[in-house]
């Protein structure tokens, strides 16, 4: 097992070789697999991935929960995702500006980092308090296809 730490400071633990861990060639994205907005930026990031270098786990499934846990978001009301690579894992607007630049066409993405990442995630904060009533939920959780489509 490898720690890593968020960029708020906690901790959190991943296999070297399962996705997201230090030896792995895989990014994995922890997702609410209820969440519309989410299923479909999954979806989005996934069409983009022409290299395969994604993997996505629902939170509220045994693969993602104690990940999520470990990182702070609580799977039955989560209040962020995460994305973990190299042993690192990010949260919240981090976590989107981490993955942006691992699509083609998205590289532009790192200007963002110029705005304060208080500013960015009182944003993202706004958008996940308001996610299930703004672009609904579903009854159960979406998992990709194994062609990795959605």
């Amino acid at each position: 097992m490898v720690r890593s730490n968020r960029r708020l400071g906690r901790s959190c633990w991943a296999g070297r070789k399962s996705p997201g861990g230090v030896d792995s060639p895989h990014g994995l994205i922890l997702f609410d697999g209820v969440c519309v907005l989410c299923s479909r930026g999954c979806g989005f990031v996934s069409k983009r991935d022409r290299r395969g270098y994604f993997r996505f786990v629902p939170m509220q499934l045994a693969e993602g929960r104690p990940l999520a846990e470990q990182l702070g978001i609580n799977p039955d009301r989560p209040d962020s995702f995460a994305f973990v690579a190299n042993g690192q894992a990010s949260v919240k607007s981090e976590a989107v500006l981490r993955i942006a630049p691992e699509l083609p066409r998205w590289q532009w993405t790192w200007l963002f980092h110029f705005i304060p990442g208080v500013i960015r995630d009182a944003i993202y904060d706004l958008v996940a308090r308001n996610h299930y009533r703004w672009f609904g939920r579903r009854d159960a959780c979406i998992l990709p296809n194994s062609d990795r489509s959605w």
